[in-house]
């Protein structure tokens, strides 16, 4: 109750336009120097290795799936080893899934075969590092 009085007391003051005029000298300055070029700070936006050469994962491709499975536990890789994007990361995972449960692909053990294909990523240098 006291605090809207003071609010019906306040508002006329600042309507009266001693405040807009300050701010529209400011805004209407023509010295002020216009600089059209790019942040040189800026990190370059980076794209995970899927995105970046439009890759299309399905189940069927195995070869590809299974670079992001541990050889050893079977373990999906995550996301910050994998250097994958978010959505990117979640098509993997679902798609690894739905070749465990169709039989195309092994949950436990990486194939033989694959094991001599080339890694996409470093699982022993993550982003960021984690606990084991």
């Amino acid at each position: 109750m006291i605090r809207t009085r003071a609010l019906l007391l306040i508002r006329p003051i600042l309507n009266r336009g001693a405040f807009r005029t300050q701010t529209s000298t400011v805004t209407n300055n023509t010295d002020a120097p216009t600089f059209d070029m790019e942040n040189p700070f800026e990190k370059e936006h980076e794209q995970c290795i899927l995105c970046k050469h439009n890759i299309k994962v399905d189940y069927k491709n195995v070869k590809l799936l299974s670079q992001f499975q541990s050889p050893y536990t079977g373990r999906i890789y995550g996301k910050h080893i994998t250097r994958l994007c978010k959505q990117q990361h979640e098509l993997v995972e679902a798609e690894i899934c739905k070749a465990q449960t169709s039989g195309l692909m092994a949950s436990y053990l990486k194939e033989p075969c694959y094991l001599d294909d080339p890694k996409l990523f470093d699982p022993e240098n993550p982003i960021r590092p984690h606990r084991f």
